[in-house]
C-alpha cells in the first residue's frame, strides 16, 4: 500500500527512482510522482493519474531534461483524497519543501485547520500536506515563502514536526535549503535504507532498490535517519540519541522479481509453490522430525507451558488460521480460536492464562495485525497478576518485518518475494509453517506419537511433488474458467479443512476477476443460500475423499436438483465423476489432512487465475486493492 523511493547519489537519481517506483507497483496505488532536486537547488516535481507509465510518458513530454542528484518518489493508494494529480505525491510547500509519506496522520484536520489559520494554502485534500507544511513551519518559522530561517536544520525540523502527528508514516523529506541531506522516519509503516558507494537511497521495501544494492538497514519505529552521498546518521525521535541499526545483506536478487516467461506474477508464483514449500521445509525437519528449536530460542519450554491457542491475522492468512484450528483441535487436542485481526483489537476480548497468540502475515507489516500484537504484549505488560504465560510467535515471510521484532517467537516461511496482490505461495507456506507449528506442539506436550509425527513430515515432504501434479491439471481448469465468462456470481462449498479454502476460492475469484464469490459450508445450503441456486451460479465444490464425502454428496445433489452448474474438484479415487450434470476434475490422490487443504487451493488459485483472464482484468493489480495493508 502505498511505495516510497528516495535517493542521494553522485549521479542522475531519476532513472534509478522510477525503476524503483515500478519495482513497487505490486502494492497498489493510483497515481505517482516524482520531484528531483537539480544543480541549482530547484524543486522539480512531476506528477500523474493511473500507471506509471503515465508518469515516464508526461516527464518525456514536459520535461526532457528532468534530472537531478536526489530526489524522492511515490506510488499512492487513496485514504484522504480521491485519486487524482492533485493529491498524489510528493507535495511541497512553497516550493522549498518537498514530502512523500506513507500511513495516514490521523490527526491531521485539527492540524490542517491550525496551519490554515497560520497562513497555509492547501492544494490538496491529502493528510499528507500538513507534513509538509509542519516541517516548513519548524524551518522559516511562518507561513511565507520567502520566510527567512529558523537556527533548525532540517533533521530537527522533522524530528520536531514529527511529535505533532499522531497516527502512522514513512517520510522521505528533501529541502532547497539543505540540497545535499534526505532525511527519513518511520513510525508504524516501514522503511529501509539502501547503502551504496557515494550514494543513498530509501524505500519502502528492498524490492525497489535491488538494481542499485543488496545491503540495507531496516529502520525500527521512531527512527529518523539523515541521509548524504557520503553518511548515514540515525536518532531515535523517543531518546533523541544516536542509534545503531545492523546493515543487512539481501539475498534477493534482480531477477528474482521479474516476469520471465510467466504472462503474469500471480502465475509465476502459482508455479514457484513447489519451491517456496522446499524452501520453507528446509533445515526446519530431519530424519521425519521437527526441529523445535527452528521457531526459536525458548520455543520447548513455551509450547510445554501453553494450554491454548490464538490465532490473529486478515484476509488470506486469516484463512490459513482457520484450517490450523481444525488441525490443532483434531490432531493435537489443543484448543483453538482465530480472529480477524481489524476486530480483535477493537474489542474487550478475554485473555486467558497459558495462551500462545499466533499472529499470521505475508509482509509482516500489516496494519491490524501488528496493532493486535502489540495490544497483547501491552496488556500481559500492564496486568501481570491478571494474566499469566501470554506467549506471542509471528508466521511472515520478510525478515526484519515489525511483525517478527516484536513477537517472543518467529517463523519465517522462505517464500520470497511476492508481487501479485493475490496471495499465493504465502498462503501455502503459511499453512506448512502451521502444520510444522502444531506437530511441534504436540511432540513436546506429548499428544502424537512418533508414528504421527513421522507421518506429518512425511507428508509434507511430498507436498512439492503434489502440488505439481496439480499444476499439471491447468488445461483442464483452464477450459472449465470459460464457463466463468458471462457469470457475475459464484458459490464454494467446502466441508471440515475445505471450508475455510472454499472461503479463500471465493476471495481469489472476487479479488482478481469481480465476480461476487460467497462460499460456506456445505452443510449449510438449506440455511439460506440454496435460495441463490440457478442455472447463472456455478457452484464450486471441493470433495476430497474423506469421512464427509457422503455427506457432501447429498449437497450437491440438492444443487443439481435446482439447476446449479455444478463444478468439483475430487480425489480420483471418488466417484462423483459417475454422476451426470457435473463438471468434474479429479484432481488429487495419496493426500491426508494436511496436505490435502493445500493441494487442492492450487486448483483454485489456478482458477482464479484463468476466470480473471478471459474476464480481461488486471490480474497483479486488482482495482482498489494494495498488496500490503499498512493503514487501517
Amino acid at each position: 500500500m502505498c511505495g516510497i523511493v528516495g535517493g542521494i547519489a553522485e549521479r542522475n537519481v531519476a532513472p534509478i527512482l522510477m525503476e524503483g517506483l515500478r519495482r513497487l507497483e505490486y502494492r497498489g496505488y493510483d497515481s505517482s510522482g516524482v520531484a528531483l532536486m537539480d544543480a541549482d537547488a530547484n524543486i522539480h516535481r512531476v506528477r500523474s493519474l493511473g500507471k506509471i507509465k503515465q508518469l515516464e510518458a508526461k516527464i518525456d513530454g514536459e520535461n526532457s531534461s528532468f534530472s537531478g542528484q536526489m530526489g524522492i518518489a511515490h506510488t499512492r493508494w487513496a485514504t484522504h483524497g480521491i485519486p487524482s494529480e492533485n493529491n498524489a505525491h510528493p507535495h511541497i510547500c512553497n516550493h522549498r519543501v518537498a514530502v512523500v509519506h506513507n500511513g495516514i496522520i490521523e490527526n491531521y484536520q485539527l492540524l490542517k485547520q491550525q496551519q490554515t489559520n497560520q497562513g497555509y494554502r492547501f492544494t490538496s485534500e491529502t493528510d499528507t500536506e500538513v507534513v509538509a507544511h509542519s516541517i516548513y513551519q519548524y524551518l522559516y518559522g511562518d507561513a511565507s515563502p520567502t520566510a527567512s530561517r529558523t537556527h533548525l536544520s532540517l533533521f530537527d525540523a522533522v524530528v520536531e514536526a514529527i511529535k505533532d502527528f499522531e497516527g502512522a508514516y514513512a517520510l522521505g523529506v528533501i529541502a532547497t535549503d539543505e540540497p545535499n541531506t534526505l532525511i527519513a522516519a518511520r513510525k508504524g509503516s516501514p522503511l529501509v535504507i539502501g547503502i551504496g558507494i557515494g550514494e543513498h537511497f530509501i524505500a519502502s521495501d528492498v524490492s525497489a532498490l535491488l538494481p542499485v544494492t543488496q545491503n540495507f538497514i531496516f529502520l525500527e519505529d521512531g527512527d529518523v535517519a539523515k541521509l548524504t552521498r557520503e553518511s548515514i546518521e540515525i536518532y531515535s525521535s523517543v531518546t533523541g540519541e544516536k542509534v545503531d541499526r545492523p546493515i543487512k545483506q539481501s539475498s534477493l536478487n534482480i531477477t528474482a522479481v521479474e516476469l520471465g516467461e510467466h504472462r503474469h506474477y500471480m502465475h509465476k508464483e502459482i508455479f514457484e509453490q513447489p519451491q517456496a514449500v522446499i524452501d520453507t521445509l528446509e533445515g526446519r525437519v530431519t530424519q521425519d522430525q521437527v526441529l523445535v528449536s527452528t521457531f526459536g530460542p525458548g520455543a520447548e519450554s513455551i509450547f510445554k507451558s501453553i494450554e491454548r491457542m490464538h490465532i490473529i491475522a486478515c484476509g488470506t492468512s486469516y484463512h490459513a488460521g482457520m484450517v490450523a484450528k481444525y488441525w490443532a483441535e483434531d490432531i493435537v487436542r489443543l484448543p483453538c480460536q482465530v480472529e480477524v485481526a481489524s476486530e480483535f483489537r477493537y474489542r474487550n476480548p478475554v485473555i486467558e492464562d497459558n495462551t500462545l497468540f499466533v499472529t499470521i502475515s505475508q509482509s509482516g507489516e500489516t496494519a491490524d495485525t501488528l496493532a493486535a500484537l502489540q495490544q497483547i504484549k501491552a496488556y500481559a505488560a500492564d496486568y501481570p497478576n491478571a494474566v499469566k504465560n501470554i506467549q506471542t510467535l509471528s508466521i511472515c515471510n520478510v525478515a526484519e518485518s515489525s511483525l517478527t521484532r516484536e513477537a517472543d517467537l518467529c517463523y519465517l516461511t522462505h517464500a520470497g518475494p511476492e508481487i501479485g496482490v493475490a496471495s499465493t505461495k504465502s498462503f501455502t507456506t503459511q499453512l506448512v509453517a502451521l502444520a510444522l507449528l502444531l506437530t511441534c506442539i504436540g511432540k513436546v506436550k506429548k499428544r502424537i506419537t512418533r508414528e504421527r509425527e513421522k507421518h506429518i513430515t512425511q507428508g509434507l515432504q511430498k507436498l512439492p511433488n503434489l502440488i505439481q501434479n496439480a499444476l499439471m491439471h491447468e488445461q483442464e481448469i483452464k477450459d472449465i474458467a470459460q464457463a466463468f465468462a458471462d457469470k457475475q456470481h459464484a458459490l464454494f462449498l467446502g466441508r471440515g479443512t475445505m471450508f475455510p479454502i472454499a472461503l479463500e476460492g471465493a476471495l481469489k475469484l472476487k479479488e482478481i476477476s469481480y465476480i461476487h464469490a460467497e462460499a460456506y459450508p456445505a452443510g449449510e445450503l438449506k440455511h439460506g443460500p440454496l435460495a441463490l441456486i440457478d442455472e447463472n451460479m456455478p457452484v464450486i465444490a471441493i470433495a476430497p475423499l474423506d469421512d464427509l464425502l457422503e455427506k457432501l454428496k447429498s449437497n450437491l445433489h440438492e444443487v443439481k436438483a435446482r439447476g446449479g452448474q455444478m463444478i468439483v474438484f475430487e480425489d480420483e479415487r471418488s466417484d462423483i465423476s459417475s454422476e451426470s450434470g457435473f463438471k468434474v476434475i479429479k484432481a488429487t490422490t495419496n493426500v491426508g489432512r494436511i496436505t490435502a487443504p493445500i493441494t487442492y487451493n492450487i486448483l483454485l488459485q489456478l482458477l482464479s487465475y484463468h476466470v480473471a483472464l478471459i474476464k480481461g482484468t488486471d490480474v497483479d493489480q486488482p482495482r482498489n486493492l494494495a498488496k500490503s495493508v499498512t493503514v487501517e
